[in-house]
């Protein structure tokens, strides 16, 4: 159904090269953030309350972009395996199948391929947690996943962005680490997460007929061709469009919890920022204003249609609702969230928090 090594030499033929810097520099650059993910994780367990003093078991891989891109398909092949199996079960035996099959998982191979290779060129750094481990991926001892820090991206914006180099690198690894930390300090996490993303891929209508005039209809509504489309599509991306309703009632928890975990990455970076950063002013005004912006006209239009904006409302949205709960019950009283996944925020108590606070906190007089 896909071909997965074609993605991978697609997206590897196609992204970007990163910025020039000699192999000393490359050298240097890849110590330090090894040493500030170190640094990191005592920075975010003080200030977090989260974790323990034993501190992680699961590895900090500092890649390149095509390093990126090879983790990011071994993890997409192993989420959507159940969605791939279910499909190529339905297609069965039917005349053609097999040529079909080869042919469409080529296409779908450079079409990933693509996709894979705008993003590889602009992600910092990530938690993955999907892929199995593998030499080249390794994983913790107790099925943990990695922190990735994409070192040519790192260095790409630091020079962009033109602040202090160290600190920025810092920074980013404050970040990154408070997403190891929430996975590894809250066991139940990723299984809850895979979970919601098995059952959003099973609700996907494996008719191919029933799929393409659904792309068709959303490709009009973007167009224009529906007198209605501004008025029922306008905020959508393409990505929310081609969803059935359950998807979307699905997608609804998802982004709830994806807005918690990075509007906490947010709020701890920011939150530690100013005893280990000196310039985390600069640095945190200045990243600000390269999220809003974007880099091109046909970045801002491929955000759009990617749904790649809901992610940037994610970091807003969710820095808000972890500050504004913090403010009424304090750390301890916000670590709450973490309980279980009955007290994770709904997508309407992350832009109410008190909402989440009168359920999760209930007092009696």
């Amino acid at each position: 159904m896909v071909d997965w090594n074609l993605a991978v030499a697609t997206a590897t033929r196609l992204v970007r090269p990163g910025p020039d810097v000699s192999a000393d520099e490359a050298r240097a650059v890849v110590a330090e953030l090894r040493r500030h993910a170190k640094a990191s994780e005592g920075h975010v367990r003080g200030f977090t309350r989260l974790g323990t003093e034993e501190g992680h078991d699961t590895p900090v891989l500092v890649v390149d972009r095509p390093g990126w891109i090879r983790a990011n398909v071994a993890g997409f092949r192993e989420l959507l395996k159940p969605l791939l199996d279910k499909m190529q079960d339905r297609r069965g035996n039917t005349p053609g199948s097999a040529v079909m099959g080869a042919v469409g998982g080529k296409v779908t191979g450079v079409e990933l391929g693509m996709l894979l290779s705008f993003l590889a060129s602009r992600v910092l750094g990530q938690y993955e947690t999907f892929a199995p481990p593998t030499r080249q991926l390794p994983a913790g001892e107790n099925g943990g996943g990695r922190l990735l820090l994409v070192a040519p991206n790192i260095v790409h914006v630091e020079r962009e962005l033109d602040v202090d180099p160290h600190d920025f690198r810092l920074w980013v690894c404050l970040h990154e680490e408070t997403h190891r930390t929430q996975f590894t300090a809250v066991p139940w996490l990723r299984d809850h997460l895979e979970g919601e993303i098995q059952s959003f891929l099973g609700e996907t209508d494996v008719d191919p007929m029933t799929v393409l005039e659904r792309v068709r209809e959303a490709a009009q509504s973007l167009a224009g061709g529906r007198p209605e489309a501004e008025e029922d599509d306008g905020g959508r991306s393409l990505v929310e469009i081609v969803q059935t309703p359950a998807q979307r009632e699905i997608l609804g928890r998802l982004t709830a919890v994806m807005s918690l975990l990075e509007g906490h990455a947010d709020f701890v970076m920011d939150g530690v920022g100013p005893d280990v950063v000196p310039s985390v002013g600069e640095i945190r005004e200045k990243f600000q204003q390269r999220r809003a912006k974007g880099a091109s006209r046909l970045d801002l239009a491929l955000r759009k249609l990617l749904g790649l904006d809901a992610k940037l409302r994610q970091y807003r949205d969710g820095e808000r609702f972890v500050r504004a709960v913090v403010d009424e019950v304090g750390m301890d009283g916000f670590n709450r969230v973490w309980t279980s996944p009955n007290t994770l925020p709904t997508k309407t108590e992350i832009a109410k928090p008190a909402d989440w606070i009168a359920r999760v906190h209930r007092r009696t007089e």
